[in-house]
């Protein structure tokens, strides 16, 4: 019996060394089959919204303000009085209430909610948008696979990743795109002899000095050029749509840039994030962001409607968010300070229930009252839905391996 229990003992640990030599690999498979989103919107809110004021109100509270709360479609969660369309979808949206950031700062906030990372002095980490379109893009697509749309702020680009990978800004949605037209006085065929000439400065310079960039210039040239000349720039123009539909979405730049998200994604677009500016509202508060609610509300509503309709809702994870929350209490000039303690962040499609509540803030909004919710885990969650093994490691410019990221779970009670 001994030499039994010996001989089991070494296959079990030969087994678990095996499937531990393994285990990358056969992660990342579970990881992709388990994805249920084939493409990614966030509404990133710049300036930090306050959950208060949005969607975690504290009716009879003095740190309440003057909105009141509205019951939703989703029974027990109410939100802002201001977002009754949102309300109206909350059956497929889910709320978080009890994310937690430790970073107060605009840029610093921004930054972590973009990677997943607390900034380093000495590393640049990818932005979540440039790994999930190096690790889902489709390679070869004329049209990029990750695109901002009206965001001011900086969002964090691909680092160390290939510059495939990079943002692509849209500053106006359904605007000309900048930058693809010939200049004055060139049409089709002097841009191909320019081309040809170029390809051939570039073929010399590389034989005489080896130069390795070269190939990285050249594959950024051919990119430029097919995006210039490819039948899919109709994704960008919104002519196309409904004059009714465009409506519902709301004739404003964030508006318009939801409806330009969604024909992205239908065009295979696997990351886009539409950004609405004037939330940093430290005096003025409740003036100030009635705009932005009037624009949020009508949008946001549209697009997950839209995206159901159309059967992509499934496939397709939308995030709402900004860097952090603002202070429970009203400050001296009506307005709220910066507040990373907690805020609140929905998220719906792709593989997310809808309808849920995750955690919850204190009475007055100050505090996490249960279930802390990391921005790692928000990451994680996001990750998890896309078909991503978040631990996966990757090399930077310096050889040190990094993992996608350091830590954080996905959100089970919103799978």
């Amino acid at each position: 019996m001994c030499e039994l229990d010996r001989r089991s003992f070494l296959r079990i640990g030969l087994g678990a060394t095996a499937a531990a030599s393994l285990s990358p690999a056969l992660m990342a498979q579970d990881a992709a089959a388990r994805a249920k989103a084939k493409a990614v919107i966030v509404l990133f809110m710049e300036g930090g919204p306050s959950h208060i004021d949005t969607f975690d109100p504290k009716p009879g509270q003095d740190t309440n303000g003057p909105f009141k709360a509205i019951d939703t479609a989703a029974k027990g969660i109410q939100i802002c009085e201001h977002l009754p369309r949102i309300a109206a979808e909350m059956n497929s949206l889910s709320i978080i209430r009890s994310l937690t950031s430790k970073e107060g700062d605009h840029g610093r906030g921004q930054y972590v909610l973009h990677t997943g990372h607390v900034p380093e002095a000495a590393t640049s980490h990818p932005g979540i948008g440039a790994y999930v379109s190096r690790e889902t893009g489709t390679p070869g697509s004329a049209l990029p696979n990750f695109i901002t749309i009206q965001l001011r702020g900086r969002v964090p680009g691909p680092a160390f990743l290939a510059n495939d990978h990079a943002p692509y800004p849209v500053e106006r949605p359904g605007d000309p795109i900048s930058n693809i037209r010939y200049a004055t006085g060139v049409d089709v065929l002097r841009f191909n002899e320019r081309m040809h000439v170029l390809e051939d400065l570039e073929t010399s310079f590389a034989g005489e000095h080896g130069a390795g960039f070269i190939q990285k210039r050249r594959e950024a040239y051919h990119k430029a050029d097919e995006l210039m000349h490819t039948p899919q720039l109709r994704a960008f123009d919104l002519k196309e749509e409904d004059e009714k539909l465009r409506d519902s979405y709301g004739r404003t730049p964030f508006g318009q840039g939801c409806l330009l998200a969604r024909r992205l994604v239908e065009r295979g677009v696997k990351f886009v994030e539409v950004g609405l500016g004037g939330w940093d509202t430290h005096g003025d508060n409740f003036n100030k962001i009635r705009g932005n609610l009037d624009a949020l509300d009508p949008a946001f509503a549209t697009l997950v409607r839209d995206l159901r309709e159309r059967n992509l809702l499934k496939e397709t994870l939308v995030v709402w968010m900004g860097e952090f929350g603002r202070t429970p209490r009203i400050n001296g000039q009506n307005g709220r300070d910066h507040w990373p303690k907690v805020f609140s962040m929905v998220m719906g499609g792709g593989g997310i229930e809808g309808g849920r509540l995750v955690g919850s803030s204190d009475a007055g909004g100050f505090e996490i009252k249960d279930r802390p919710v990391t921005v790692e885990d928000y990451a994680s969650t996001l990750y998890h839905c896309v078909g991503i093994d978040a631990k996966k490691q990757t090399v930077n410019e310096f050889g040190r391996p990094i993992r996608i990221l350091n830590g954080g779970a996905p959100v089970r009670e919103l799978l």
